[in-house]
């Protein structure tokens, strides 16, 4: 699974979470107690930050094409990547799209990516 985004831990359990002033929304895939849910699916307890016991943002990180990346999501046998290089000759070379002003993504095959790692930051 390809993470990218924060996580929260409660009661010795890793929850994907969401920052919100001083409380901490942690989400879950099933019902649970205290958790509401918010659509089919997806659950939510909102809860003070001083009651989460570690909160991080967690990202998948890998290398293309000899390149730097971030993994964003996955689709089938592909990898939304995100090159963190900052070299535009370089994103444009691997025709990458121009995402945003400075930020170039691209899919990638999976098969083609290596050293893929989760890093918490």
């Amino acid at each position: 699974m390809m993470r990218d985004g924060y996580v929260a831990r409660w009661q010795g359990r890793e929850y994907q979470a969401s920052p919100d002033g001083d409380d901490i929304r942690l989400y879950q895939p099933e019902p649970g107690e205290g958790f509401e849910e918010v659509r089919a699916g997806r659950y939510v307890r909102v809860l003070p930050a001083t009651e989460i016991e570690d909160l991080a943002y967690v990202r998948t990180t890998c290398t293309w094409k000899g390149q730097p990346f971030i993994v964003l999501g996955e689709h089938d046998a592909w990898l939304r990547v995100e090159y963190t290089g900052g070299r535009w000759p370089v994103a444009e070379a691997m025709r990458l799209e121009v995402f945003d002003f400075g930020v170039y993504q691209g899919w990638a095959p999976a098969a083609e990516v290596t050293d893929l790692r989760e890093q918490r930051v």
